[in-house]
């Protein structure tokens, strides 16, 4: 098994690459070891040591490193953790399923709310995960849309301006009803 690694905007956060499916839909973010709980390759991960979060998509697991630990130190650890849980046959996720990601949301901005999940999922999500990361989708009020960032996009560096320039401008220009973008705490 060989294991491609990719560095994402944030240097705190790599993206391993297995070759090979890690959740068949949806994402998972585990901010804590003891949030791993449900995860047999999450806990592996952790049990490496100097590992602040893990986070999977379809085809990349995001790991961010505490900010004392050099990569160079844990990442042999890291890939040996992935090796191995591919090699026991056991599962990614134990019991409930990834997360589809978006938080529901009814009322009179229904339709506002389906045109920025629909933008987010079709222009903003595919363009994240690429860099190791998820941003969903967690309210709107007022005209403000309230976003949650995941593995390589939380604490990155460019993640104010990824909000700001990016995806603000993008729901601004195709939704009028959308003044705001702001991040979340998980």
């Amino acid at each position: 098994m060989f294991i491609q690694t990719e560095s994402t905007p944030n240097p705190a956060t790599l993206k391993f690459l297995p070759g090979q499916m890690v959740l068949e839909a949806g994402t998972a973010d585990f901010a804590t070891a003891e949030a791993a709980a449900t995860s047999p390759l999450a806990r592996r991960i952790f049990a490496a040591g100097g590992v602040s979060a893990v986070f999977f998509g379809t085809d990349f697991v995001a790991v961010t490193k505490a900010d004392e630990v050099a990569w160079d130190h844990i990442k042999p650890a890291i890939l040996g953790a992935i090796m191995e849980h591919y090699q026991s046959g056991a599962p990614v996720l134990e019991g409930e399923q990834a997360a589809s990601g978006h938080a529901s949301h009814d009322g009179p901005d229904e339709d506002v709310v389906r045109q920025i999940k629909e933008l987010l999922d079709t222009r903003v999500r595919p363009a994240v995960a690429q860099d190791g990361g998820d941003i969903t989708f967690h309210g709107f009020d007022r005209g403000i849309v309230y976003l949650h960032m995941q593995g390589a996009c939380a604490g990155c560096p460019s993640s104010t301006l990824t909000l700001k320039m990016g995806i603000e401008n993008l729901l601004r220009h195709y939704i009028p009803e959308v003044l705001e973008v702001r991040p979340v705490a998980a």
